[in-house]
Protein backbone atom coordinates (compact mmCIF):
# COMPACT_ATOMS: atom_id res chain seq x y z
CA UNK A 1 0.00 0.00 0.00
CA UNK A 2 1.25 3.49 -0.83
CA UNK A 3 2.19 5.65 2.18
CA UNK A 4 2.34 9.43 2.02
CA UNK A 5 4.97 11.15 4.15
CA UNK A 6 3.07 14.48 3.94
CA UNK A 7 0.59 13.65 6.69
CA UNK A 8 0.02 15.38 10.05
CA UNK A 9 1.63 12.94 12.47
CA UNK A 10 0.88 12.29 16.16
CA UNK A 11 2.21 10.18 18.98
CA UNK A 12 0.06 7.27 20.12
CA UNK A 13 0.96 5.26 23.23
CA UNK A 14 -0.98 2.13 24.18
CA UNK A 15 -1.08 0.15 27.43
CA UNK A 16 -2.99 -2.74 28.96
CA UNK A 17 -4.24 -1.65 32.39
CA UNK A 18 -6.13 -3.28 35.24
CA UNK A 19 -9.58 -2.36 36.52
CA UNK A 20 -7.98 -0.82 39.61
CA UNK A 21 -5.64 1.34 37.54
CA UNK A 22 -8.54 2.41 35.35
CA UNK A 23 -10.66 3.41 38.34
CA UNK A 24 -7.96 5.58 39.91
CA UNK A 25 -6.67 7.12 36.68
CA UNK A 26 -10.10 7.92 35.21
CA UNK A 27 -11.14 9.71 38.40
CA UNK A 28 -7.90 11.71 38.41
CA UNK A 29 -8.27 12.70 34.74
CA UNK A 30 -11.91 13.64 35.24
CA UNK A 31 -10.79 16.32 37.70
CA UNK A 32 -8.31 18.04 35.37
CA UNK A 33 -9.27 17.28 31.75
CA UNK A 34 -12.39 17.83 29.65
CA UNK A 35 -14.80 15.01 28.96
CA UNK A 36 -15.47 14.00 25.37
CA UNK A 37 -18.57 15.94 24.24
CA UNK A 38 -19.77 12.82 22.42
CA UNK A 39 -20.02 10.81 25.63
CA UNK A 40 -23.18 10.04 27.58
CA UNK A 41 -23.78 10.77 31.26
CA UNK A 42 -21.03 8.25 32.06
CA UNK A 43 -18.67 9.81 29.49
CA UNK A 44 -18.98 6.71 27.28
CA UNK A 45 -20.02 5.91 23.74
CA UNK A 46 -20.00 2.77 21.62
CA UNK A 47 -17.68 2.44 18.63
CA UNK A 48 -18.09 -0.10 15.86
CA UNK A 49 -15.49 -0.33 13.11
CA UNK A 50 -15.57 -2.57 10.08
CA UNK A 51 -11.95 -3.09 9.09
CA UNK A 52 -10.94 -3.87 5.53
CA UNK A 53 -7.96 -5.86 4.29
CA UNK A 54 -6.57 -7.00 0.98
CA UNK A 55 -6.96 -10.44 -0.55
CA UNK A 56 -3.49 -11.18 0.89
CA UNK A 57 -4.35 -9.81 4.37
CA UNK A 58 -1.58 -7.24 4.04
CA UNK A 59 -2.74 -5.07 6.96
CA UNK A 60 -2.82 -8.07 9.29
CA UNK A 61 0.49 -9.63 8.34
CA UNK A 62 2.35 -6.31 8.09
CA UNK A 63 1.29 -5.53 11.65
CA UNK A 64 2.34 -8.97 12.89
CA UNK A 65 5.69 -8.61 11.09
CA UNK A 66 6.32 -5.18 12.61
CA UNK A 67 6.41 -3.33 9.28
CA UNK A 68 7.04 0.33 10.15
CA UNK A 69 5.01 2.08 7.44
CA UNK A 70 1.52 0.72 6.81
CA UNK A 71 -2.16 1.61 6.29
CA UNK A 72 -5.41 0.28 7.74
CA UNK A 73 -8.80 1.11 6.21
CA UNK A 74 -12.04 1.03 8.15
CA UNK A 75 -15.61 2.30 8.24
CA UNK A 76 -16.61 3.59 11.67
CA UNK A 77 -19.99 4.32 13.27
CA UNK A 78 -21.09 5.35 16.74
CA UNK A 79 -23.81 3.86 18.96
CA UNK A 80 -24.99 1.65 16.04
CA UNK A 81 -26.33 4.74 14.22
CA UNK A 82 -25.95 5.63 10.54
CA UNK A 83 -26.21 9.38 11.25
CA UNK A 84 -22.41 9.68 11.19
CA UNK A 85 -20.46 7.21 9.03
CA UNK A 86 -16.72 7.70 8.64
CA UNK A 87 -14.45 6.15 6.03
CA UNK A 88 -11.01 6.26 7.58
CA UNK A 89 -7.43 5.36 6.82
CA UNK A 90 -5.08 5.06 9.78
CA UNK A 91 -1.43 5.30 8.80
CA UNK A 92 1.52 4.11 10.84
CA UNK A 93 4.65 6.02 9.84
CA UNK A 94 7.62 4.85 11.87
CA UNK A 95 6.73 5.46 15.52
CA UNK A 96 4.03 8.03 14.67
CA UNK A 97 0.44 7.77 13.44
CA UNK A 98 -1.93 9.78 11.29
CA UNK A 99 -5.61 9.40 10.46
CA UNK A 100 -7.52 10.60 7.43
CA UNK A 101 -11.30 10.59 7.69
CA UNK A 102 -14.27 11.54 5.54
CA UNK A 103 -18.00 11.30 6.20
CA UNK A 104 -19.83 9.11 3.70
CA UNK A 105 -23.57 8.49 3.10
CA UNK A 106 -25.24 5.20 3.95
CA UNK A 107 -25.63 4.16 0.31
CA UNK A 108 -21.90 4.53 -0.36
CA UNK A 109 -21.15 2.70 2.87
CA UNK A 110 -23.32 -0.24 1.79
CA UNK A 111 -21.67 -0.19 -1.63
CA UNK A 112 -18.16 -0.39 -0.16
CA UNK A 113 -19.15 -3.15 2.25
CA UNK A 114 -20.33 -5.09 -0.82
CA UNK A 115 -16.86 -4.60 -2.31
CA UNK A 116 -18.04 -2.28 -5.09
CA UNK A 117 -15.87 0.83 -5.70
CA UNK A 118 -17.80 1.96 -8.79
CA UNK A 119 -17.92 5.73 -9.14
CA UNK A 120 -14.97 6.43 -6.88
CA UNK A 121 -12.61 6.65 -9.83
CA UNK A 122 -13.79 10.24 -10.33
CA UNK A 123 -13.79 11.32 -6.69
CA UNK A 124 -11.92 14.41 -5.52
CA UNK A 125 -11.35 12.83 -2.10
CA UNK A 126 -7.84 11.54 -1.56
CA UNK A 127 -8.89 8.80 0.84
CA UNK A 128 -11.76 7.59 -1.36
CA UNK A 129 -9.40 7.61 -4.33
CA UNK A 130 -7.06 5.38 -2.32
CA UNK A 131 -9.96 3.09 -1.41
CA UNK A 132 -10.83 2.80 -5.11
CA UNK A 133 -7.22 1.88 -5.94
CA UNK A 134 -6.97 -0.69 -3.14
CA UNK A 135 -10.32 -2.28 -4.02
CA UNK A 136 -9.49 -2.59 -7.71
CA UNK A 137 -5.79 -3.48 -7.47
CA UNK A 138 -5.48 -5.37 -4.18
CA UNK A 139 -9.11 -6.51 -3.72
CA UNK A 140 -9.61 -4.62 -0.46
CA UNK A 141 -12.66 -6.12 1.24
CA UNK A 142 -14.34 -6.20 4.69
CA UNK A 143 -12.38 -8.33 7.17
CA UNK A 144 -13.82 -8.03 10.68
CA UNK A 145 -16.14 -5.98 12.90
CA UNK A 146 -14.48 -4.49 15.98
CA UNK A 147 -16.72 -3.31 18.84
CA UNK A 148 -15.85 -1.52 22.07
CA UNK A 149 -16.97 1.15 24.53
CA UNK A 150 -14.80 4.26 24.76
CA UNK A 151 -14.33 6.75 27.58
CA UNK A 152 -12.27 9.79 26.58
CA UNK A 153 -10.64 12.83 28.18
CA UNK A 154 -9.30 15.81 26.27
CA UNK A 155 -6.98 18.77 26.69
CA UNK A 156 -6.36 21.49 24.07
CA UNK A 157 -2.61 21.67 24.77
CA UNK A 158 -0.92 19.43 22.18
CA UNK A 159 -4.42 18.12 21.36
CA UNK A 160 -4.06 15.53 24.11
CA UNK A 161 -6.61 12.73 23.96
CA UNK A 162 -6.62 9.98 26.58
CA UNK A 163 -9.03 7.10 26.09
CA UNK A 164 -10.06 3.95 27.91
CA UNK A 165 -11.34 1.28 25.52
CA UNK A 166 -13.44 -1.39 27.22
CA UNK A 167 -15.50 -4.46 26.37
CA UNK A 168 -13.64 -5.24 23.15
CA UNK A 169 -15.54 -7.75 21.00
CA UNK A 170 -14.98 -9.31 17.59
CA UNK A 171 -17.74 -9.68 15.00
CA UNK A 172 -15.81 -12.56 13.37
CA UNK A 173 -16.96 -12.82 9.72
CA UNK A 174 -20.05 -10.58 9.97
CA UNK A 175 -20.26 -7.41 7.85
CA UNK A 176 -23.73 -6.13 8.84
CA UNK A 177 -22.26 -3.30 10.86
CA UNK A 178 -25.56 -1.49 11.51
CA UNK A 179 -27.13 -4.54 13.15
CA UNK A 180 -26.76 -4.18 16.96
CA UNK A 181 -27.57 -7.88 17.34
CA UNK A 182 -24.62 -9.19 15.33
CA UNK A 183 -23.02 -12.05 17.25
CA UNK A 184 -19.72 -10.94 18.80
CA UNK A 185 -17.17 -12.59 21.06
CA UNK A 186 -14.50 -11.13 23.37
CA UNK A 187 -10.93 -11.73 22.13
CA UNK A 188 -9.48 -11.16 25.60
CA UNK A 189 -9.70 -13.89 28.22
CA UNK A 190 -9.73 -11.61 31.26
CA UNK A 191 -11.58 -8.50 30.08
CA UNK A 192 -8.41 -6.47 29.60
CA UNK A 193 -8.77 -2.71 29.17
CA UNK A 194 -6.72 -0.57 26.77
CA UNK A 195 -5.38 2.87 27.68
CA UNK A 196 -4.42 5.06 24.73
CA UNK A 197 -2.59 8.40 24.98
CA UNK A 198 -2.43 10.58 21.87
CA UNK A 199 -0.73 13.97 21.46
CA UNK A 200 1.02 16.07 18.82
CA UNK A 201 4.63 16.77 19.81
CA UNK A 202 5.09 16.48 23.57
CA UNK A 203 2.88 15.36 26.43
CA UNK A 204 2.34 18.14 29.02
CA UNK A 205 4.44 17.25 32.11
CA UNK A 206 1.55 17.36 34.59
CA UNK A 207 -0.43 14.87 32.50
CA UNK A 208 2.61 12.60 32.28
CA UNK A 209 2.94 12.86 36.08
CA UNK A 210 -0.69 11.76 36.52
CA UNK A 211 -0.16 8.75 34.26
CA UNK A 212 3.03 7.79 36.10
CA UNK A 213 1.33 8.18 39.48
CA UNK A 214 -1.71 6.01 38.80
CA UNK A 215 -0.22 3.56 36.27
CA UNK A 216 3.44 3.37 37.33
CA UNK A 217 3.94 -0.19 36.12
CA UNK A 218 1.98 0.00 32.87
CA UNK A 219 4.15 -1.21 29.99
CA UNK A 220 3.73 0.36 26.58
CA UNK A 221 2.58 -2.22 24.04
CA UNK A 222 1.88 -2.29 20.30
CA UNK A 223 -1.77 -3.25 20.82
CA UNK A 224 -3.93 -3.69 17.73
CA UNK A 225 -7.66 -4.18 18.27
CA UNK A 226 -7.87 -5.27 14.64
CA UNK A 227 -5.32 -8.06 15.10
CA UNK A 228 -6.85 -9.21 18.38
CA UNK A 229 -10.30 -9.40 16.77
CA UNK A 230 -8.97 -11.66 14.02
CA UNK A 231 -7.28 -14.09 16.41
CA UNK A 232 -9.99 -16.72 15.86
CA UNK A 233 -9.11 -17.17 12.17
CA UNK A 234 -6.65 -19.69 10.80
CA UNK A 235 -4.63 -17.69 8.29
CA UNK A 236 -1.60 -18.66 6.25
CA UNK A 237 0.69 -15.68 5.49
CA UNK A 238 2.19 -17.59 2.55
CA UNK A 239 -1.13 -18.39 0.90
Amino acid sequence: MAISSNLPLRHELKFFISQGQYYLLSHALDRVLDRDPNGDENNEYHIRSLYFDTVYNDALFEKLAGVQDRNKYRIRIYNFSDKVIKMECKTKYGSLISKRSISIPRDLCDQLIAGDPAGLENTSSGILNDVYREMTVNLLRPAVIVDYVREAYLHPAEEVRITFDKQLRSGLHATDMFNPHVATVPPFEHGEMILEVKYNHSLPPYIRDILNTYCPNAVQSAISKYVWCRRFEELDPDN
